[in-house]
């Protein structure tokens, strides 16, 4: 099927994931699509949303609505952003370039994971306003602050620190399918392979694919695979509080740390001087059973009180998502498995179909509820939603 005809079936997120699991070989398609251990907190993700019902206020001139925002320094034409995937480029040939250049035709930020399987520099003609690098604090300090002048001088003003992946969270779906494996795949693997032949031929236009930080370490070896495990094991598990403000004294740009879940996290991020925080459980590949987003999402915004900016992310799928997100106290929202199903399905234009998607659904959103703009959205805030408990687990 062509990409035309893909974006012509996929009406909303759910149809492009879908689409992208047709499309992608079962090793790779739970890769992105799955979570840690029992994957409670990735359904939880999800399914939390669905705890926060919306208030609408009706006989409100609603002739015109305004979806811009004002997040990260900069004024973007929606209040999202497309958040830091590993491995793009393997999900897709050039994914990254395709992400970023759709971002910018959005009008909205993106940010390059560390795992860019796509060098930094070969994107600086497609940065958008609020172009921003996640980053991994390595072992290696030195290395760090590499990546630190790497990045900069490619044109990104904003770094994302990740701070929830000390370790590795245990993600079962990749143990069974033998990811680590696939220098030595097995007649499975191979056959899984063979039966995606547009993602076959996709990947083959794009050989040797490589990991762009990693591929000039002599010490990491030469294929895909062998460079992120080495990347992997580098990040340092001895990054601390002392460890964040050196990299807040080290980059002169906008700091965000991205991995916060508790009242007395954020508040400490502030009192480090941190631009912004981002709520997140790594979209439930790392530790398993904790807090979804959105349902920490209140305690924070109250806690922080406008002293630093909020963005959430996990669990993005719709506007409707969205509007209550930033009802509860964000900024705005960063994408995730919701874009890059786009990407695998029919790239670029999948990512824009996608953002098309969750742009009508938080237009009609804002308009039922009677706002007019982001703006009177946030001031509305949490009066607009109602929590309902939820099912017993």
């Amino acid at each position: 099927m062509t990409s035309a005809a893909r974006l012509r079936r996929c009406a909303d997120v759910e149809s492009f994931r879908e689409a992208a699991h047709r499309r992608l070989p079962q090793i790779f398609f739970d890769y992105l699509d799955g979570g840690a251990s029992a994957e409670t907190t990735l359904r939880a993700n999800c399914a939390d949303f669905d705890r926060f019902q919306l208030r609408p206020c009706v006989l409100r001139d609603v002739s015109s609505c305004k979806l811009d925002a004002e997040f990260l320094g900069g004024h973007h034409d929606l209040p999202v952003m497309l958040g830091p995937i590993g491995s793009l480029g393997v999900f897709r040939a050039d994914g990254e370039a395709a992400s970023f250049r759709a971002a910018k035709c959005a009008g909205i930020p993106a940010c390059l994971s560390s795992f860019t399987v796509t060098r930094p520099e070969r994107l600086s003609a497609t940065l958008g306003a609020g172009a921003a690098f996640q980053l991994y604090a390595l072992k290696d300090r030195d290395r760090t602050e590499a990546v630190l002048d790497r990045v900069s001088g490619c044109g990104f003003g904003t770094l994302f620190v990740t701070v929830d992946t000390a370790v590795s969270g245990i993600r079962e779906r990749d143990i069974r399918n033998g990811l680590r494996m696939l220098s030595q795949p097995s007649l499975r693997m191979v056959l899984d392979l063979l039966s995606h032949p547009s993602w076959l031929a996709d990947i083959a236009r794009a050989h040797p694919v490589r990991m762009a930080l990693a591929e000039d370490w002599s010490e990491a070896g030469e294929g895909y695979l062998e460079q992120a495990a080495f990347l992997a094991r580098q990040i340092d598990p001895a990054f601390d509080w002392q460890g964040l403000a050196w990299l807040r004294a080290r980059w002169h740009g906008r700091l965000v740390v991205k991995g916060i879940l508790t009242a007395d996290d954020a508040l400490r991020c502030v009192d480090q001087g941190v631009d912004g925080i981002v709520v997140s459980n790594h979209g439930g590949r790392q530790l398993d059973g904790v807090s979804s987003s959105i349902t920490a999402l209140g305690d924070i915004a109250a806690a922080v009180s406008g002293r630093t900016e909020i963005l959430l992310d996990s669990g993005i799928r719709r506007g409707g998502d969205v509007a209550k997100a930033l009802a509860l106290g964000a900024s705005a929202c960063l994408l995730g498995r919701a874009y890059v199903y786009g990407l695998v399905a029919a790239g670029e234009a999948g990512i824009a179909a996608v953002l098309s998607s969750i742009r009508a659904e938080l237009e009609v959103t804002l308009a039922l509820l009677g706002l007019r703009s982001i703006r009177e959205l946030r001031d509305a805030g949490p009066g607009i939603v109602r929590q309902i408990s939820g099912p017993d687990c």
